[in-house]
């Protein structure tokens, strides 16, 4: 029989501090590219502009992917801390080749001329909701692994 409220440290010690609290930040300036593309494609260096947003945001998930796998990185010490979860980072790790995949086709698109630009706009909210999701899902495998108490009180 408890005797009071349980009292949780507000902030974890370094130690144990979960790996997102000193992770990756988000890949680039999202909302820059997405400004990029809603400019009017007839202005001048339109696509130039787009190009030049876009580098920064693929330079930033390869980054994220590198922080995340491999067997020094932010899934392994998930999985260490929590197995359970080992579906999570394998549905988060898949999700990493179809965004890579897809920035891929997205720089590839924005380089042909004969590309609209709506068809380009499509691609990039594709692309923006693909990633907003793929980051809600890491936020919420990593609350899991560092915030969940499986233990029960009886």
């Amino acid at each position: 029989m408890a005797t009071g409220p349980i009292q949780q440290p507000s902030v974890a010690p370094p130690a144990v501090r979960p790996p997102a609290a000193r992770g990756p930040s988000p890949p680039g300036d999202l909302p820059a590219l997405a400004r990029a593309l809603a400019v009017p494609p007839g202005e001048p260096r339109w696509r130039e502009r787009v190009i030049v947003h876009l580098a920064p945001v693929r330079r930033g998930f390869a980054e994220h992917v590198r922080i995340t796998e491999g067997p020094a990185g932010l899934y392994a010490e998930v999985l260490a801390q929590a197995p359970r979860l080992h579906r999570g980072v394998r549905l988060l790790t898949r999700e990493h080749a179809a965004i890579v995949a897809a920035l891929a086709d997205l720089q590839r698109a924005v380089e042909r001329p004969g590309v609209c630009a709506e068809e380009l706009r499509r691609r990039t909210d594709d692309l923006l909701r693909a990633l907003s999701r793929h980051r809600q899902r890491g936020a919420d495998l990593l609350w899991q692994a560092y915030q969940t108490d499986l233990g029960g009180e009886t």
